[in-house]
Formats: structure tokens, sequence, C-alpha cells
């Protein structure tokens, strides 16, 4: 019989939910928790969602628009 793997409480992701100013919105998006715990406010939070952003726009051809606020998926 196969081994179970064991659950882990702390995956290392903490996802967000996106609104653009455009009034477009993206659901749970990965952001490392280590940018979350960190002490700087949500500025690397919206610089890595913005990076992701430019990755995505550079693959499909389709570029979003300025993020107007993020929030903790729940």
């Amino acid at each position: 019989m196969a081994k179970k793997k064991p659950l882990r409480a702390d995956t290392g992701f903490v996802l967000f939910d996106v609104l653009y100013e455009d009034g477009a919105r993206t659901s749970n998006r990965k952001v490392p928790a280590e940018l979350v715990n960190s002490l700087d406010g949500d500025g690397p939070i919206r610089g890595f969602i913005e990076e992701q952003d430019r990755k995505i726009a550079e693959m499909s051809g389709n570029p979003r628009g300025p993020i107007k606020s993020i929030a903790r998926s729940a």
C-alpha cells in the first residue's frame, strides 16, 4: 500500500484578489509568504503581482491596466 504524503499547513504562498482600475478583477493570485510577512507594507506584494502581470502580458499580448487595490482572498 502506498504511503500518504503528510499534509503541510504552510504552503509558502498567500492568495490575493486584485482589482484593476478598469474594473477587471483576478482572484487567488499566489504571492510568496515571505513577501507578505515583510515589514515593507504591501509594496513588495504589489511589485510581485505587477511582475506576474508583465509576464502574462508578454505571453498573451494583452496588457493589464494599473492595479487599483489588492486584498487577501477569503
